[in-house]
């Protein structure tokens, strides 16, 4: 592994933010979720805190923070949410004042099918007055090739416990994008997304699926969730997709029966 990024890990930087009244109400109306504790902030919503504090003239040219800063200044072009994992201590307020303590933990580099591949594991510990998340984050960095070629197939297990459908078109990407502040390019501007960057289509979020699936299950079993763990393992397009569920194993499933986004969820 380079050495080239070991100055970055153990970094910290802490900072305060507020998820509003208003920002619940236009996730709700995003997601089409009724929240019923209007005080309390679902879990994985406050991904809406802490937007970049940056100008437009900050942005790179594919909608992301210039490189350098916080993240070390990987140089491979393709940056993605890969994966996290969560533990879930009380609850997070409505319009309550947040406090973010952020830390790099890791930084590694590997080579796969699609090159050089540079990973960063972020720490992020969020606490408010009655409760706390823990949190750790999977940055991944790969070259964008020279044309789109899906990961190894991986098939739905059949027979699900539960499937829900959820409609993830472009103006919901659309709205997604606004309310967590993303102004990634793949997920709005289908020229960049197929042009530049050589994927079929629009490509859904990570965090949107991970809270739909995330909250598909709450609402199945009635309870809030002790730990969540999430991964990427083929990109979702925009288009209809499954919410599935076998016992607490969670997928997204495209329309080629393939899982987009596994998760665990334990009560």
């Amino acid at each position: 592994m380079s050495d080239e990024f070991n100055d970055w890990i153990g970094r910290t930087e802490t900072a305060t933010d507020r998820i509003t009244p208003r920002d619940v109400v236009r996730m709700n109306q995003t997601l089409d979720i009724i929240t019923t504790a209007n005080h309390i902030l679902p879990p994985l919503w406050h991904w809406m805190g802490w937007a970049p504090d940056a100008q437009h003239s900050d942005l790179a040219a594919d909608g992301h923070l210039k490189r350098g800063g916080f993240l070390p200044p990987v140089p491979l072009p393709r940056r993605m949410w890969a994966g996290g994992r969560l533990t879930f201590d009380g609850h997070l307020l409505v319009d309550e004042v947040l406090t973010r303590r952020s830390e790099i933990l890791k930084v590694s580099e590997k080579s796969g099918a699609s090159g050089r591949m540079v990973f960063v594991t972020v720490s992020h510990v969020t606490t408010g007055a009655e409760g706390c998340v823990d949190e750790q984050q999977d940055i991944v960095y790969v070259a964008i090739p020279d044309h789109y070629t899906p990961p190894p197939p991986q098939p739905a297990p059949e027979n699900p416990d539960w499937s829900h459908p959820f409609m993830a078109d472009p103006a919901r990407l659309f709205r997604f994008s606004a309310m967590t502040f993303n102004a990634h390019r793949i997920h709005y501007d289908l020229p960049y997304a197929t042009g530049v960057e050589h994927y079929p289509g629009l490509v859904t979020h990570g965090p949107m699926q991970a809270m739909v699936l995330l909250n598909a299950a709450m609402r199945v079993s009635g309870k809030p969730p002790r730990t969540y763990a999430f991964r990427g393992v083929r990109p979702a397009f925009a288009g209809l997709l499954k919410l599935c569920a076998w016992d607490t194993q969670l997928a997204t499933v495209d329309s080629d029966s393939m899982q987009c986004m596994t998760a665990e969820v334990t009560w």
